[in-house]
């Protein structure tokens, strides 16, 4: 079979057409914002805080190493998509691959990822909604799910829209707080103590907690770039996608080093990472340092826009993973239908269903539910950021020996860049088994585990005889 066929019918392994029902109702500045939204969450506007208590200015380091990863693998997806852009991206190369259990596995385990780092943004919704209004966590968790379901049935341009303001706010309030870190810095306004770019070595050094308390900060870092990978769910709704989700891509290192690299810098200079605690944002404990009237509150409406942004995706992305895992008999053939308006309203439908259980998460147990949630999108998004570098390291086999067609947005250095970011992927696998989340988040992974391989028989259904090629 030729590469075009491959593109163009459903193959003997369970391959998507590429032609999947969606309305391409995404412009190219939605899938920049998206892109930029997607590098832009509650792991760094909240997760942060937490981290910078673990570990001092490393947190720094960590980020940066973690990001030089998260690079690799996005060109690594970028040049797969390139290829073959559909929708269910990770779950379709990795039944292209790996085999039809490997595509299974890959799209359900990306479903149960984005399932629990929405329960993780409705969480932080909660305590953000609570610097305002004495309400549970639990009621604002349930409002914030019901709003996002009910956008994302009604259109994907909605679904766009939202992400487009919602981004827009997140990145202007990053590059203001930076911009207002540095003024602080250059011309000592505010009320913030001791501002100076020293305080990154000089308060008990750049490893302050020691190097291994940098290492274990990883397990926050990574779930901080939850999200990144997410314009390659948007392949089968982006207007060009080649041209649009190249362009993406292409950004990433820029938004790595604004912000994340560039918003923890100032902040950890405006203030000693000891005022920093596990529970509080460090963008609105910055402000309130400063002393400027009003901003805690502002950053803090900042945040909870992060909150939203998230779990809108989630939601987006929970539904067209589903209808993927259908259009190719390994889920309920009714999650693979398409409604009037051209969403899979089933899927989205069935996703916000389960997030439900982050809403009792948050009654039962509103101290621990972030950590909780957030242990579970780790050690999923490192299986699924893991497959997406074998297939292309496959992927760039298959190229070599003439068998796939070249694509012209290669990644640099492969294979040797994509086995030294797999080796970081299992260097934080490891480094789980050193913290009570970590250790909680494998339990979780070997059940979750369990449960596709016991599912698998009984989801997939044989399609017919292949075609003869």
């Amino acid at each position: 079979m030729t590469a075009s066929d491959r593109q163009a019918r459903v193959t003997e392994t369970g391959a998507a057409t590429t032609d999947e029902g969606y309305s391409r109702g995404l412009s190219p500045r939605t899938i920049q914002m998206i892109a930029i939204g997607g590098a832009i969450g509650t792991g760094l506007f909240y997760g942060a805080g937490g981290a910078i208590e673990q570990a001092g200015p490393a947190l720094i380091l960590a980020y940066l190493a973690a990001g030089l990863a998260i690079f690799v693998i996005m060109r690594a997806l970028g040049e797969l998509l390139t290829y073959r852009p559909v929708t269910g991206s990770f779950a379709e190369y990795a039944n292209e691959f790996l085999g039809r259990f490997a595509g299974f596995a890959t799209g359900w385990t990306y479903w149960a990822v984005w399932v629990a780092t929405c329960m993780a943004e409705i969480t932080v919704a909660g305590k953000y909604v609570q610097y305002w209004f004495d309400i549970p966590q639990w009621v604002t968790a349930l409002v914030v799910l019901g709003v996002m379901f009910v956008a994302n049935l009604v259109s994907v341009k909605l679904f766009g829209e939202g992400e487009f303001w919602f981004s827009t706010i997140k990145v202007t309030a990053i590059i203001a707080m930076i911009l207002i870190g540095i003024g602080v810095l250059l011309f000592g306004f505010g009320h913030a103590a001791n501002p100076t770019v020293s305080n990154l070595w000089n308060d008990g050094g750049v490893f302050p907690n020691g190097f291994s308390q940098a290492l274990l900060a990883l397990q926050i870092v990574l779930f901080a770039y939850v999200g990144v990978e997410l314009v390659g769910v948007t392949a089968g709704e982006a207007r060009d996608p080649k041209k649009t989700l190249r362009k993406a891509i292409n950004t990433l290192p820029f938004r790595i080093g604004l912000f994340y690299i560039g918003a923890l810098i100032v902040i950890m200079s405006v203030s000693s990472w000891r005022t920093f605690h596990s529970g509080r944002s460090p963008f609105v404990e910055v402000f309130e340092q400063i002393g400027i009237p009003g901003a805690a509150a502002i950053i803090n409406f900042v945040l909870l826009t992060a909150a939203l942004s998230s779990c809108n995706s989630g939601i987006y992305s929970t539904g067209r993973m589903l209808r993927s895992l259908a259009q190719r008999d390994e889920a309920p053939k009714g999650l693979g239908e398409l409604s009037s308006r051209s969403v899979p309203a089933a899927g989205i439908a069935v996703s916000a269903a389960v997030m439900v259980i982050g809403v009792g998460v948050n009654y039962f147990s509103p101290e621990k539910a972030f950590g909780y949630v957030t242990s579970v999108s780790t050690i999923g998004i490192i299986f699924v950021w893991g497959v997406i570098l074998v297939c292309h390291m496959i992927y760039r086999a298959r190229v070599r020996a003439g068998a796939l067609p070249a694509s012209d947005y290669r990644l640099p250095g492969a294979p040797f860049t994509s086995a030294v970011a797999l080796a970081f992927l299992a260097l934080v696998v490891v480094l789980l088994f050193f913290t009570e989340s970590g250790r909680t988040a494998v339990v979780v992974g070997v059940v979750w585990g369990v449960l596709v391989c016991a599912a698998y028989p009984l989801l997939t259904r044989r399609n017919a005889q292949p075609e003869s090629v």
